[in-house]
């Protein structure tokens, strides 16, 4: 059974910092894309960040590229991703996500979903 367990969220003033992880059990990140995504109250659930299982290149949506970085620890099968000069327009629920594509920015192109955890920026 695959599951994706994310923490790391709280509450955050504008510019502070924070650190999300995403523990995985069932499957090995090694063989999937790992992404992070968000939902803000009323709004769709958006693309944040992804590393590529071919090469660990990572790609970012234009949003927090420069002060969100995510990255992986193959042999602790977990993914994280650092979050600085977090902004209140940043508040969403974080989810972390795999995939077998090497690029993806939609949603519907992710197998594994965590529960999410919530980040609250209060400027």
């Amino acid at each position: 059974q695959v599951q994706l367990v994310e923490s790391g969220g709280g509450l955050a003033q504008a510019g502070d910092s924070l650190r999300l992880s995403c523990a995985a059990s069932g499957l090995t990140i090694r063989s999937y894309t790992m992404a992070w995504f968000r939902q803000a109250p009323g709004k769709e659930r958006e693309f944040v960040a992804a590393s590529r299982w071919s090469d660990g290149i990572a790609y970012y949506a234009d949003s927090v590229k420069g002060r969100f970085t995510i990255s992986r620890d193959n042999a602790k099968n977990t993914v994280y991703l650092q979050m600085s000069s977090l902004k209140p327009e940043d508040t969403a629920l974080y989810y972390c996500a795999t995939s077998r594509l090497l690029s993806l920015r939609s949603a519907g192109q992710c197998d594994y979903w965590g529960q999410g955890t919530q980040v609250t920026v209060s400027s």
